[in-house]
């Protein structure tokens, strides 16, 4: 039996792609072991599948002043200490990486003892923990065209994101139902995230009075982020997360309105959901959302609002023209060439798994 190690985390963007991968893996005979931190997201995300967990120690690189900044440097070295013990005994045939900086110990390690890595890059420009990883990786997936040209040729491989096979096998009646919708009405879901949610949040519900008279409007809008004054606006159904039955909202969407994550556009083309993106502003990331949205739009799959010119007016004149519009853009992301990303990453595993 082939023997797989899977490492990412620090949010769940690091480790959604890897879930996607189980199914494939172990239907290719893989054994499957997932590495990350001892407390982190990953750990929790990976318990609900019966894959052994091992934890390492970790620390963050941090590109400014932090107290950490002299502590943390300690904890990668013990996380590389523990993660070369451990690969050196388990000796997998290839590490696969999401990326994120408890990634960085476990593939340095593991391209210590000559074990092969592949590493995959979410976002157009390479984050740091990445570009840490580059050097010694066999090869690289990327979601973007453009990030092609940021790494080494030989190594770079556009595959797009890989995807939960599950998202594409929702219920439109389940979820309208869910939701208390009739199927006379077409649906706008907004997913509005965690991080930085709450001014996508305030604006699709400034907009409510507009949009609810041509559309349907069901919203993920975050923990804690519920407004308890609108729990009884009919056409209009709230939830702080969704987990079994994300499914089944997409499903029942005709039209998409989310940031920007890498992860979650690509669950946007996959499922090929016509949808306007609002970045997280540079102020509050390292830009790689307006990076991404700016990719999606060049290429025809998204609209995209810039957070600062946000209204309740352009919001719904713009759900509006993506509705007009959705055949096109549909058509547009079922021509991709980033759709079979499990499979493409696959033949990358089996290939330096040899």
């Amino acid at each position: 039996m082939k023997k797989i190690v899977l490492t990412g985390g620090g949010t769940a963007g690091h480790v959604t792609p890897n879930i996607a991968l189980l199914p494939s893996l172990k239907e290719a005979g893989y054994e499957v072991v997932y590495m990350g931190s001892y407390d982190g997201i990953e750990k929790k995300l990976i318990a609900d599948f019966d894959i052994p967990y091992v934890g390492i120690s970790t620390g963050k690189f941090r590109r400014y002043l932090d107290p950490k900044n002299f502590t943390d440097p300690f904890r990668v070295i013990k996380g590389y200490a523990e993660a070369k013990k451990y690969l050196k005994t388990y000796r997998p045939d290839v590490v696969f990486s999401k990326g994120g900086f408890v990634s960085v110990p476990v593939v340095r390690a593991a391209a210590a003892l000559n074990i092969p890595c592949i590493i995959h890059e979410s976002d157009m420009t390479p984050g740091l923990a990445n570009k840490l990883c580059i050097p010694v990786a066999q090869k690289i997936c990327c979601n973007f065209p453009e990030t092609l040209a940021l790494l080494p040729q030989e190594k770079a491989v556009l595959t797009g994101s890989p995807i939960r096979a599950e998202l594409s096998q929702g219920n439109k009646l389940a979820g309208l139902e869910m939701c208390g919708f009739t199927a006379n009405k077409p649906v706008v879901m907004v997913i509005g995230g965690s991080l930085g949610a709450a001014n996508v949040n305030k604006a699709v519900r400034e907009a409510l009075p507009l949009l609810l008279e041509e559309f349907q409007v069901v919203h993920l809008c975050g923990k804690d982020k519920m407004d308890p004054l609108l729990l009884d606006t009919p056409g209009y159904k709230q939830f702080e997360y969704i987990k079994a039955e994300l499914k089944d909202l997409f499903a029942m969407a005709d039209v998409v309105i989310s940031r920007a994550g890498a992860n979650a556009i690509c669950e946007l083309l996959a499922l090929k959901k016509p949808n306007i993106l609002i970045p997280l502003p540079a102020a509050s990331s390292r830009g790689d959302q307006i990076l991404n949205a700016k990719s999606f739009e060049a290429q025809g799959f998204s609209m995209v609002i810039d957070e600062d010119n946000l209204t309740k007016e352009l919001l719904t004149d713009k759900v509006k023209e993506l509705f007009a519009n959705r055949n096109k853009i549909t058509e547009t992301m079922a021509n991709s060439g980033q759709m079979d990303s499990i499979e493409t990453i696959m033949d990358l595993i089996v290939e330096v798994s040899k």
